[in-house]
C-alpha cells in the first residue's frame, strides 16, 4: 500500500501554522526552525516561501485584517459615515480580540500588507466621499487604528490584582472595588471600548458639522 503523501507546503499552510502557534503561545514562539517542526519540513523549505519570520508575522497580521468587515464602506451600503465608522470599529477590535498576541505587529501599520491597505483605502475613502477633507480624513484613519489597537493590546481590569489588601484605603481611597475588576474584565474593557468608541464618533460628528460654511451641500446622512 503506498504511504500517504505529505500536504504540499504552501503559504497558507506556513501562514496557518504560524498564527497557531502565535495565538497560543505569542510571538517569540515563532522561529522558522519551530515552524518546519511544526510543519514536518525541512527549515530551508520555509524560504521558498517567506524570506525571512518577518515575512511570516506580516501575512499572519494580514490574515487577521482579513477578517475585518468592510462592507459598511462599500459605495452602494446605506449606512451614514458615523453608524459605518463605528460598525468597522467594533468588527476590526473583534477581529484582534481574537488574536491579542498579533497585535503588535498590525500596530505597526499596514506596510506593504494587502488586506491591511484595503483596510485604510476603505476607510480614507469613505470619509472623502463624505465630504471630509484629505488631511481630516488621514486623521480619522490614524485616530481609529491607535485607539483599536490600543484597546485590543492588553485589558485595563487585569491590571489591578485580584488581593484585597493591595489597596489600603490609607493610600487608595478612592480603590476599594478595584480588586473586583479581574473577575469582571469582560464587562469592564468592552463598557470602556464602547464608551471611547461613541465619543470619538461623537466628537467627530461636531467636528463635522463646522468644517463647511453654511450653505454648502454636503453627502445627506443615510439611515443607519
Amino acid at each position: 500500500m503506498a504511504r500517504p503523501r505529505k500536504p504540499l507546503l504552501s503559504r497558507d499552510r506556513i501562514v496557518e501554522t504560524a498564527s497557531a502557534l502565535v495565538d497560543s503561545e505569542g510571538l517569540d514562539a515563532v522561529s522558522t526552525r519551530r515552524l518546519a517542526a511544526e510543519l514536518g519540513v525541512s527549515g530551508p523549505s520555509l524560504y521558498n516561501h517567506f524570506r525571512n519570520k518577518d515575512e511570516i508575522l506580516d501575512a499572519v497580521a494580514d490574515a487577521v485584517s482579513s477578517q475585518v468587515d468592510l462592507s459598511m464602506f462599500d459605495e452602494s451600503d446605506s449606512r451614514d459615515w458615523r453608524a459605518a465608522l463605528y460598525d468597522w470599529a467594533v468588527s476590526y477590535r473583534a477581529a484582534l480580540t481574537e488574536h491579542p498576541h498579533i497585535v503588535p505587529v498590525l500596530a505597526r501599520g499596514p506596510g506593504r500588507r494587502p488586506a491591511g491597505l484595503r483596510v485604510a483605502d476603505a476607510v480614507f475613502g469613505a470619509m472623502v466621499r463624505a465630504g471630509w477633507p484629505a488631511a481630516q480624513a488621514t486623521y480619522i484613519g490614524a485616530l481609529m487604528r491607535y485607539f483599536i489597537t490600543g484597546s485590543a493590546l492588553g485589558s485595563f481590569a487585569r491590571g489591578f490584582v485580584d488581593d484585597e489588601t493591595a489597596y489600603d484605603p490609607a493610600d487608595y481611597p478612592h480603590l476599594g472595588q478595584a480588586h473586583l475588576l479581574a473577575e469582571h474584565r469582560q464587562k469592564v474593557d468592552e463598557g470602556a471600548f464602547e464608551t471611547g468608541l461613541r465619543a470619538l464618533v461623537d466628537g467627530l460628528s461636531l467636528q463635522y458639522e463646522l468644517l463647511t460654511p453654511p450653505g454648502t451641500v454636503r453627502p445627506a446622512p443615510k439611515r443607519s
